[in-house]
């Protein structure tokens, strides 16, 4: 029996000849969210991973999550209670370590929302709620609403791999500027979240085959 057609990629297969050769190759789309994670958590993960592979930023989170073993994640109470040379040990920059600590306290504050409530915001509400936090910018905000509350329609235009996919994907000589890349991404809403994902893998397979 075949399985139905994931409704992204049959919507971007559409759009045209490129676009169904990516998603032939790539097959259904595999963009999942993880449903019990809360935003708070999300963010400090999004944080770790910044300006690292992945690889070191998991190895990062091993060990900080691992000095609260009473915890599933540190609370954000936990968290200011530490001290910043304990979370500098376990390879936190000193302006992540800054930025989790913000994370905290906008938690408590309430500037982060529980997961429930974060369903009555629109995106760009809490895009712009969030990007308040110190050193949260648009693309960690993105991060979170694309993988922990499965927003469809994402398109994180200052991502190095999308921009990366668009310009493999087209074979441009350069990659779109951000703005650019938003207007062209019109055309794939309301799957612009799907869109990235097919993105990311044109990067990656690129990559791959120059190797």
């Amino acid at each position: 029996m075949r399985k139905p057609v994931h409704p992204a990629s049959a919507y971007l297969s559409k759009i045209d000849a490129d676009w169904a050769a990516l998603v032939k190759r790539v097959g259904p789309c595999g963009l999942q969210s993880l449903q019990e994670r809360e935003p708070y958590e999300a963010l400090i993960r999004a944080i770790a991973h910044q300006q690292l592979h992945g690889k070191a930023a998991e190895a990062i989170l091993g060990r900080f999550v691992a000095m609260y073993p009473d915890e599933s994640f540190p609370s954000p109470a936990s968290i200011l209670e530490t001290e910043p040379e304990l979370l500098r040990a376990c390879g936190f920059s000193f302006a992540k370590i800054a930025s989790i600590r913000g994370i905290a306290e906008g938690r408590i504050a309430g500037v982060v929302p529980t997961r429930k409530a974060s369903h009555k915001l629109s995106d760009e509400e809490l895009i712009a709620r969030l990007v308040t936090l110190k050193g949260v910018g648009r693309w960690t905000v993105e991060m979170m609403l694309m993988h922990t509350l499965d927003r469809a329609d994402i398109l994180p235009v200052d991502d190095f791999g999308v921009r990366e996919g668009w310009r493999v994907l087209k074979s441009l000589e350069q990659q779109p500027k951000p703005k650019e890349l938003a207007l062209i991404g019109q055309a794939w809403s309301p799957h612009r979240s799907a869109a990235a994902w097919y993105l990311w893998r044109a990067a990656e397979q690129a990559k791959l085959q120059a190797e």
